[in-house]
């Protein structure tokens, strides 16, 4: 009987210790740094943590950055395929289109902050992707934001849009925006940066060109937002956001949704596929609560006063 006891002690000891030792590979390649793509990674790595993949401990991470540039995410992607992870999260759309391009074989991808995944040519059915690859969508509500800008500027007519004509993303926005924007009587002025240096001089452009100044879900456009807020204040141009978390950084106002919240879904669905799902079985997903977020000095930097019906509204006002 002791003999029986203690062999079924080893085992359990055995099997606690195989158990221990598996240690899951997340790659993580993120075309640049910014507080919403930032925002989602941790989200995401949050989420594992909560359903049992901690990073330290049974999870081992490799984030790489490619600095804004394509060229370093395809370099990044090719490390991966060399490095077989388990699972590649890819943030952004050009991190994405990188990693689908090099790891065309099992080793499965989770993309997040992509707006159109079927114009990037990472899936062509969002119900069932296919392949070894799935995510969650960051498509901002473009129709929503843009009455947004109506409602707190009636008397706009010109309203300014900065984005990269090199990212899928933003070309897709700014033809849907090309089309919703007559039909709140705007005329859109569009101005292009290819890269992070070029957007202070195409914000500049509108000055005198535009009411109102709306910036997509652009990583080229957000990593520089600064340039962008600093011709806003200086012109009195409001300065409205796709993406809620640069409302802090200064723009005057943003109706979308948590970029945090993107990431928790992100690893929720990671940890599906950790878990035995295979990628392209599961949907491709979309985050649906919005929020409306508000910033006064922004707003006093204009000489704006934002009514009280909007910041009732509003879930968080940043002073």
């Amino acid at each position: 009987m002791r003999r029986r006891i203690l062999s079924a002690v080893l085992g359990s000891m055995l099997v606690a210790g195989v158990a221990q030792a598996e240690t899951v590979n997340l790659g993580i390649t993120q075309i640049v740094e910014h507080p919403a793509l930032d925002a989602s990674r941790q989200g995401a790595l949050d989420e594992l943590a909560e359903r049992g993949y901690v990073e330290g401990d049974n999870l081992e991470v490799d984030f790489q950055n490619a600095q804004g540039d394509t060229s370093i995410a395809a370099q990044i992607a090719r490390k991966f395929a060399g490095d077989r992870p388990d699972l590649v999260l890819a943030i952004s759309t050009p991190s994405a289109q990188a990693a689908a391009s090099a790891l065309q074989d099992d080793t499965p991808i989770v993309f997040t902050a992509v707006t159109d995944p079927l114009i990037a040519k990472l899936v062509s059915d969002m119900e069932a992707p296919g392949a070894n690859i799935t995510g969650v969508v960051d498509a901002p509500p473009l129709q929503a934001q843009l009455q947004l800008i109506r409602d707190m500027f009636p008397e706009a007519k010109r309203l300014g849009v900065v984005y990269n004509p090199g990212e899928a993303n933003s070309v897709s926005q700014a033809e849907k925006l090309n089309a919703m924007a007559p039909e709140l009587g705007f005329e859109l002025v569009e101005v292009t940066a290819s890269r992070t240096s070029e957007v202070m001089g195409a914000a500049r452009s509108l000055a005198g060109r535009a009411d109102a100044i709306y910036v997509p879900v652009d990583n080229t456009v957000v990593s520089a937002l600064e340039s962008v807020l600093k011709v806003g204040y200086d012109a009195d141009i409001p300065v409205f956001t796709g993406d809620n978390s640069s409302v802090e950084r200064g723009a005057l106002a943003s109706l979308g949704f948590s970029y945090y919240d993107m990431g928790r879904q992100t690893g929720a669905m990671i940890a599906d596929i950790l878990g035995g799902e295979k990628a392209g079985d599961l949907p491709v997903g979309t985050v649906e609560k919005l929020e409306l977020i508000l910033n006064r000095d922004a707003a006093e930097q204009i000489g704006y006063e934002i009514p009280a019906e909007f910041e009732e509204q509003a879930v968080e006002i940043f002073e």
